[in-house]
């Protein structure tokens, strides 16, 4: 009796849905001080590793994050690699997550992933990411670098590859000017991935409730 119910229990545990496989990652905006904010929203729903710029790095708050989010830097990817056969760490987490959003995303990074830059760990992982799986952005910049021209040829690179864009809103901006570029709410980029993912799964399963 005790041998069926334990079965039961470990058919359960097998059954039951993994957590979705969030990587966050931020880059050098202002808007990188409510990346802790981010990861927090993402934490409950998903499991959540996170992958910085070294510019986002003079905005962010380390402390801030979640104790269980493992924070990975520009010196992780060369410390953790020292002959061929070890992993490399930007495969790695790339094979690992289910998602990414890169929250927020400047005017730099930007132009980079369009033009196929991967000069740090975060832009290695875009280089090496595979399309079949969800890719969000969510832009954070001064008005005008967002109505620059060189804006919409990046925007719409990255649209051709599958990226999914999060728009900016209009605010009152850390420089002072008010205007289209600050960073979508860090609940509204949860809910849209969230309900994104689930609407994805809800698909795969024939539509069954």
């Amino acid at each position: 009796m005790e041998n069926g119910k334990r079965d039961r229990e470990d058919m359960e545990v097998q059954l039951s849905p993994r957590k979705p496989r969030v990587l966050l990652a931020a880059t050098g905006s202002v808007a990188a001080i409510k990346f802790g904010n981010l990861c927090h929203c993402f934490t409950e729903w998903a499991e959540v590793r996170a992958v910085v710029s070294k510019s986002s790095l003079h905005f962010l708050d380390k402390l801030s994050l979640p104790q269980e989010v493992t924070l990975y830097t520009d010196e992780d990817e060369w410390s953790s690699w020292n002959k061929i056969g070890d992993p490399v760490l930007h495969i790695e987490l790339r094979r690992w997550a289910d998602v990414m959003v890169i929250a927020p995303l400047s005017a730099n990074t930007l132009a980079k992933i369009a033009g196929g830059m991967c000069d740090n760990l975060l832009t290695c992982i875009i280089r090496a990411w595979d399309y079949s799986k969800p890719l969000f952005v969510a832009p954070a910049m001064n008005t005008l670098m967002w109505n620059n021209p060189f804006t919409e040829r990046h925007l719409l690179s990255l649209d051709e590859l599958g990226i999914t864009l999060i728009p900016p809103i209009k605010k009152r901006l850390a420089c002072g000017d008010y205007g289209n570029g600050a960073m979508a709410e860090p609940s509204l980029i949860y809910s849209t991935v969230r309900l994104f993912w689930e609407s994805q799964a809800h698909q795969q399963s024939g539509g069954t409730s």
